[in-house]
């Protein structure tokens, strides 16, 4: 039996294309039905060539239905709806126990090595890294039942690890869907002030919608001095990165204020660097990483469920599978935030 499943084979060159039926490997396997997967603004580094890719299975954000699951599986079973964490964890070993199953003993990305832009997925350590829904989830709820996934989960960490609570005025840095998340979060973690920096009125709609109290568009040194304008000349207490880029990097280290906190999840590449006397003399928190999403899930699900929060907003373009393909292309030139993929 053969599915349906995007492959990047160079850069900017996403086919789709038939793939063989994921089987039951490892007796702590499960093997979903995808209902929805998306495309996210890190698999847009392969496609701008900035990150090697070579035939690469594509996909890392996903909610389905467990079709079969392995002999050891036990929090999961057939006909359950399911939303995964983009890292396989297994939820059990000290470092999961520790709170962050994203670099778990046993961790595995699920991007490249199992690929969910596709119609099923074989999804390793079951119990560690899949949580279940209440219920069959109305229509409605899928797309933010799939940002919970990784771009709600890794908003939230970043905020979180920002410290944005209340009283405290929190700055984004990143108008994508990942930096739009941060500021979800941010309110909903209590902070008084958000100041989305964003160049895109589109962008900057979502950003208010979301919480935001302020829009700076400026960036780099500028972007900085506007941030510490708004602050009374301090800085904010809480930063969130969510891009990965030096620019941004610098950008938010500028941005805080001596003592604060900076939350860092932009996905960064080879040749970022920080001078480290500017890093030193900031003394600023940093706190970041690949977002222990699975930490999240659990909370972040029951907001959804409840209606309490609609994350869901961030995708605005929605395509079958099969036109995998445009959706990278609008996200690459910026005409789409986030795409949702229909199964």
């Amino acid at each position: 039996m053969h599915m349906r499943a995007v492959i990047m084979e160079a850069p900017g060159q996403v086919v789709v294309t038939d793939r063989e039926d994921p089987r039951i490997a490892e007796p702590t396997d499960a093997v979903l039905r995808l209902i929805a997967t998306c495309i996210c603004g890190s698999d847009l580094w392969p496609y701008r060539g900035v990150e090697a890719v070579d035939h690469t299975l594509m996909g890392h954000e996903y909610v389905g239905v467990v079709e079969e699951v392995g002999s050891e599986v036990r929090t999961v079973k057939p006909g359950d709806f399911v939303v995964g964490s983009f890292v396989v964890s297994c939820g059990v070993c000290e470092i999961c126990r520790s709170g962050y199953p994203s670099k778990c003993v046993y961790f595995q990305f699920v991007h490249g090595t199992i690929g969910t832009q596709a119609e099923r997925a074989r999804i390793p350590q079951a119990d560690g890294t899949l949580v279940t829904t209440p219920g069959r989830p109305d229509a409605d709820l899928i797309p933010s039942l799939l940002a919970a996934s990784d771009v709600l989960g890794t908003g939230w960490f970043a905020a979180d690890a920002a410290e944005a609570r209340p009283g405290k005025t929190v700055a984004v840095v990143g108008d994508g869907a990942v930096g739009l998340m941060g500021v979800l979060a941010a309110k909903q973690l209590g902070a008084e002030r958000i100041i989305a920096m964003s160049r895109h009125p589109e962008r900057q709609q979502f950003a208010r919608e979301f919480g935001a109290t302020d829009i700076v568009e400026e960036r780099g040194p500028a972007g900085a001095a506007r941030i510490r304008e708004l602050t009374g000349g301090l800085g904010a207490h809480s930063v969130v990165e969510a891009v990965g880029t030096e620019e941004s990097l610098l950008q938010a280290i500028r941005s805080c204020r001596p003592g604060g906190h900076i939350g860092f999840v932009g996905v960064a590449h080879e040749g970022v660097k920080i001078p480290a006397d500017e890093l030193f003399f900031a003394e600023v928190h940093l706190h970041g990483g690949p977002a222990p999403v699975r930490r999240y899930l659990p909370d972040l699900l029951q907001l959804i469920w409840d209606r309490r929060i609609n994350p869901g907003k961030v995708f605005d373009l929605t395509l079958p599978l099969d036109e995998a393909a445009e959706g990278y292309r609008a996200m690459d030139e910026r005409t789409a935030t986030k795409v949702l993929l229909t199964i």
